[in-house]
């Protein structure tokens, strides 16, 4: 069974806990061995790196070509133009790496603006005393105290509730506070079921206490941090396919040029002058305004799905359970690191 469906005295037995909270050495030993209550930042690569490699992505290559050729054809044939070409060519290069590196560093803020929604301090019952305690030294086992407009710093099991009402859009993204109540769940999902309180969301109105069984990273809220700091490192199916488009065009690009200047060759058209033009079929043939294009397009296309996910409760509720569903394959994760520990943890 679930913590959500175990009675108040069977979860606090599970958590080898009490009412009363744990005690000092206690809770101490448990924070030694499973670490604070925080959302670790994941390792990532210098920010010069990241800028420099959007500069060298395959189609950037290509445009690089492009502008290497055109200055190339300047310099044979000077006053046709073409010095222009390659410096607007270099313009969007440089624009558009420095726009895509921008919205992937907002992205990595979204770590920082996550941590801003949990809580400094809670109360806390160590040694049978409520004291307000930093919450990263939160651990599972304990029993926190909520009020009307606190923060929930881990998830947590409600041992005890009078009119406590949660706002849960943080993490759930639905528009409505949430009665809670202490009584065991029939539901088999945690999302559902009416005595969980996840880390990240706040108390409305109400107040009670709550047994804590996942930390830091092993929360819901934990999870859907880790996410964003992570989902851009997989390879998505749109970069596969302009992958691919790029390769197609920079094939198709110098092979037609290469027609040309075979032909203008078999037809006696003087050597620069056919090998200029080649290069000018090659320059042309290259889509120079189709990266920002599409960079621009996604993110319009983002701020409108934000938008209509905001105005949709159900939209919201649904998408962000998706993200987390993401997650289910480690599902276990908590209970079996700390198998052993003769701690039960639950997820």
């Amino acid at each position: 069974m679930k913590i959500q469906q175990l009675s108040v005295d069977v979860a606090l037995a599970s958590l080898r806990s009490s009412s009363g909270g744990l005690s000092s050495s206690e809770a101490e030993r448990r924070r030694r061995e499973y670490g604070a209550n925080r959302v670790e930042q994941v390792d990532r690569e210098p920010a010069a790196w990241r800028l420099l490699k959007e500069f060298t992505r395959f189609f950037s290559v290509i445009l690089w070509c492009a502008a290497a050729l055109a200055f190339l054809a300047e310099w044979f044939d000077p006053g046709q133009g073409m010095s222009r070409i390659g410096y607007a060519v270099v313009a969007v290069i440089l624009v558009s790496g420095l726009f895509s590196f921008w919205q992937e560093y907002r992205i990595e803020q979204t770590l920082t603006a996550l941590q801003k929604l949990l809580p400094q301090q809670v109360g806390t019952l160590r040694d049978g005393i409520i004291a307000q305690l930093p919450a990263e030294e939160i651990v599972v086992g304990d029993v926190i105290v909520l009020e009307a407009g606190n923060n929930v710093p881990a998830d947590c099991r409600l041992i005890e509730g009078f009119a406590l009402r949660v706002n849960n859009a943080t993490v759930t993204g639905e528009s409505v506070s949430k009665s809670l109540n202490a009584a065991a769940s029939g539901e088999d999902e945690l999302a559902h079921s009416k005595n969980r309180l996840l880390a990240g969301t706040s108390v409305v109105s109400g107040h009670g206490r709550a047994l804590v069984f996942a930390i830091g990273s092993l929360t819901e809220f934990g999870r859907i941090a880790h996410l964003s700091q992570t989902r851009g490192s997989a390879v998505s199916p749109l970069r596969k396919q302009l992958a691919y488009l790029s390769r197609l065009i920079a094939v198709l690009a110098v092979g037609i040029g290469a027609l040309f200047f075979l032909v203008g060759a078999l037809i006696a058209v003087p050597f620069w002058q056919d090998f200029i033009f080649s290069i000018g079929i090659i320059i042309a043939m290259v889509p120079e305004g189709l990266l920002p294009t599409l960079t621009l397009a996604l993110v319009f296309a983002a701020q409108r799905m934000a938008k209509r996910i905001d105005s949709s409760p159900n939209l919201g509720r649904d998408a962000r359970f998706d993200d987390r569903d993401l997650y289910r394959q480690d599902g276990n994760a908590y209970r079996e690191s700390h198998a052993g520990s003769g701690i039960t943890a639950w997820r």
